[in-house]
């Protein structure tokens, strides 16, 4: 099975919080973004690969100068099943997603956008029923308060450490960040695991105890 058949079935099928609970059982304890980065629908799923673009705050932009032009190279280039990774280092003062470039990149087929920095145009997104998890909201444009200078390398946002490539998985319980090199075997894992605890809900709500259940699945 290709990589973007195990994303639409991990769709369908996975969580966060069971995506995480594999990455600890691989030893990898930091690949959940802090809890303070949201969804801006609790409905709707983010999954796909990322795409990765590094603000910094500025003052101020010079007449002649495009501030927007690093970020408008990331969405043109946004492909299917691709995800918008934005670290703003957790600024309040850069809001570098609105509406105009979530039109742009649900029509490239990108599977959301997620940034530590703050979103704006927000009840217009939500009609469009795009996915976009936020560190907070404000009406701030970016220009003159941050720019874009590098895409597709290795960032932090939200405190999580995330490379081009990686795996992004953000429901209601946050956003969990697979390495790429862990894809298929984290999945894999996640598959049997949730297997294992339908089981175990069965068993649960046929009366069975919690330890006799536990004892038998070894999932909780």
């Amino acid at each position: 099975m290709g990589v973007i058949d195990l994303l639409q079935r991990a769709r369908a099928e996975l969580y966060s919080a069971v995506l995480s609970d594999v990455l600890d059982d691989m030893g990898d304890f930091h690949h959940v973004m802090k809890p303070g980065i949201r969804p801006l629908d609790e409905h709707l799923k983010i999954v796909g690969l990322a795409r990765t673009g590094m603000y910094h705050e500025v003052k101020g932009c010079a007449q002649e100068h495009n501030p927007y032009a690093v970020e408008i190279d990331l969405i043109d280039s946004i492909q299917d099943n691709e995800v918008l990774i934005l670290g703003c280092g957790g600024s309040d003062k850069i809001a570098p997603w609105g509406e105009l470039l979530s039109t742009s990149a649900q029509v490239r087929g990108a599977a959301g956008c997620i940034t530590d920095g703050m979103i704006r145009d927000i009840l217009k997104i939500k009609a469009m029923k795009f996915p976009v998890f936020h560190g907070g909201i404000a009406p701030l444009d970016s220009k003159g308060r941050g720019e874009m200078f590098e895409i597709d390398t290795e960032i932090i946002c939200g405190g999580a450490r995330v490379a081009a490539g990686d795996l992004i998985y953000g429901d209601a319980d946050g956003v969990v960040v697979v390495p790429k090199a862990m894809i298929v075997d984290v999945l894999e894992q996640a598959f049997e695991k949730v297997s294992k605890e339908n089981a175990t809900r069965d068993d649960l709500r046929a009366g069975k105890s919690l330890a006799v259940t536990f004892k038998k699945y070894g999932v909780l």
